[in-house]
């Protein structure tokens, strides 16, 4: 049976815990430096307390120690490893081919996406070089996934979700280029979400001021099964700068469909932790950031992956206005001609709109049936296409009602024949624990005292969701009260409590280590490489849509 997990960023440890709270499998944080994300660092302190937590129900924590890294600086990052290592982390995702020959790293090493693996060959190399997982590039067609499946034995994981880089992960320039700030240490400065013209060899603006390498954001909720077919077994979230709203609808919206999965087929697939979420909120991409989604090139075939007109959140189509309207110098009351008939706005619900050649974006002070009333939109006029990309009532529903995690715990239930009552409790995970309780004397409304049993013995305790796996016994039943049987379901799950959850196994280190990996991929003059094509976007290939050669083209950044 394979176990399929669903993998979590967290910006820091609280919405780590909110992550595994909403059903991720794993989680991955950056630690104090060569995370790969300048702001998204954390105290090795932190992390041991995420790990804590996370450990309840089997859930795993990856430490990101994925920058490119000097020579001058391996003997810090070594000693950050130990030290991490030491707090509970259960894998490291890193770049630094060298990593595997440092003897003392004894947990799971993880070849991060930055190392650009994206054929059988490349990944041969890694799992040669010792790495237990690799994380494929994200334009990997699942043809090109199933040979790199065929070619080694180690584990495989893919980005499902989030923000795309243009260029090949590990790969890309252009933010050291423009800006002096390399995405490869970990300050990527999102030249790819900049506004661009686009000119021809002559000087000529085929384009002018879009932003021409943004693209949509991923989203394969609907491909996890075709990807779990291919060889999958991991299954990744972006956003390690994501606030918690957006992680907690995210992971639980794709939980949710990693249950599906594993309810069709059982007999195939089970989660890589323990636990079900219970309540809550229910999950709703499409209500947190996004520029549009897109599959890339999973099915092998180009397609519009474009976001160059909206290279921020527009949030979901709500509709066109239908008419603006100044009530006086500080207010402007906007008429909505609804996209749905059952359209709902409230109280101030963030909206964008795309006026002329600008995104705008505004608040709703107040909002009464199809009218919104706000301070004076620049651009806003009747046609322009509007989107909601805050949903007020949405976001007070996901601070407020997160859900609950809980581990099922079955128990079964004997009366020895001194009349005591005997229970025997095992958790999801295999753990085991008994405790006994006597009554006074027999009960007298038997019916009555089976109920009771099964009614607080059906209830939960600290993350402990306990169930009668089997019948109340048939004969007589010790007279017990309410809370004796409570205590007993209490002492039982402190019992369980004081044995550690038991995880899965994890893929550990690979031998035969091969100094083979080339750590330069750099060519000098490339900024980046991608599949991701602007004549295909502008309609302007002569290849696939019989365009008129234009020559080399240019990009004139503006910003």
């Amino acid at each position: 049976m394979k176990e399929l997990e669903l993998l979590a960023p967290a910006r820091n440890t609280d919405i780590g815990i909110a992550a595994v709270d909403c059903g991720a499998d794993a989680v991955y944080i950056g630690g104090p430096d060569f995370g790969a994300r300048k702001a998204a660092g954390n105290a090795v302190g932190d992390i041991a307390r995420l790990c804590e937590y996370a450990h309840r129900y089997g859930v795993r924590i990856f430490v990101t120690v994925n920058n490119l890294v000097f020579p001058e600086e391996r003997d810090a990052l070594h000693r950050l490893m130990l030290e991490v290592q030491q707090a509970g982390a259960d894998a490291f995702i890193v770049r630094d081919a060298a990593i595997p020959d440092w003897e003392d790293i004894t947990v799971p090493l993880h070849a991060s996406t930055q190392c650009a693996i994206r054929t059988p060959e490349r990944a041969r190399a890694y799992a040669a070089r010792g790495f237990s997982r690799l994380v494929l590039e994200r334009q990997l067609p699942l043809a090109e996934i199933r040979r790199i499946r065929a070619a080694v034995d180690c584990e495989l994981e893919v980005f499902v979700h989030g923000a795309l880089c243009t260029g090949y992960s590990g790969e890309c320039y252009l933010s050291e280029y423009i800006g002096g700030r390399s995405a490869n240490r970990g300050d990527c400065m999102q030249a790819c979400r900049s506004r661009y013209d686009l000119v021809d060899a002559a000087g000529n603006v085929l384009v002018r001021d879009k932003a021409l390498l943004s693209l949509k954001d991923l989203n394969l909720i609907d491909r996890l099964g075709e990807l779990a077919e291919a060889g999958i077994v991991s299954f990744k979230i972006e956003g390690r700068l994501k606030n918690a709203s957006y992680v907690k609808n995210t992971v639980r919206a794709y939980s949710e469909a990693l249950d599906r999965l594993v309810a069709a087929r059982p007999a195939d697939y089970r989660r890589a932790s323990f636990g079900r979420v219970e309540g809550g909120f229910v999950p709703a991409p499409d209500k947190t950031f996004n520029r549009g989604y897109t599959s890339l090139y999973l099915d092998g075939e180009r397609g519009r992956w474009s976001s160059m007109d909206a290279p921020k959140s527009m949030g979901e189509f709500i509709g066109t206005v239908r008419e603006v309207r100044p009530r006086d110098a500080r207010t402007v009351e906007i008429t909505v001609a609804p996209a749905a008939p059952d359209l709902v706005l409230r109280n101030g619900d963030g909206f964008s709109a795309i006026a002329g050649n600008a995104i705008v974006g505004f608040r709703g002070d107040v909002c009464r049936g199809n009218v919104i009333l706000a301070k004076p939109v620049s651009g806003l006029k009747k046609g322009c296409k509007l989107y909601r990309n805050a949903d007020s009532a949405f976001e007070k529903e996901l601070e407020g009602a997160a859900g609950r995690r809980v581990i099922p715990v079955a128990v079964r239930l004997s009366v020895r024949g001194d009349g005591v009552l005997a229970a025997e409790a095992q958790s999801e995970d295999g753990r085991t624990a008994s405790a006994v309780l006597a009554g006074a004397e027999p009960a007298r409304d038997r019916a009555r005292m089976a109920s009771l049993l099964e009614n607080q013995l059906s209830k939960h305790y600290l993350h402990y969701a306990f169930r009668l796996d089997a019948p109340v016994p048939e004969g007589p039943l010790p007279l017990l009260g309410a809370a004796q049987i409570n205590a007993l379901r209490r002492e039982l799950g402190d019992k369980l409590e004081s044995v550690p959850c038991k995880t899965l196994p994890l893929a550990g280190r690979m031998n035969g280590f091969e100094k083979s990996v080339d750590e330069d991929g750099h060519r000098k003059g490339e900024l980046m490489r991608s599949k991701y094509c602007i004549r295909y976007e502008l309609g302007l290939c002569p290849r696939y849509q019989g365009a008129a050669p234009t020559g080399p083209l240019f990009l004139e950044n503006n910003g």
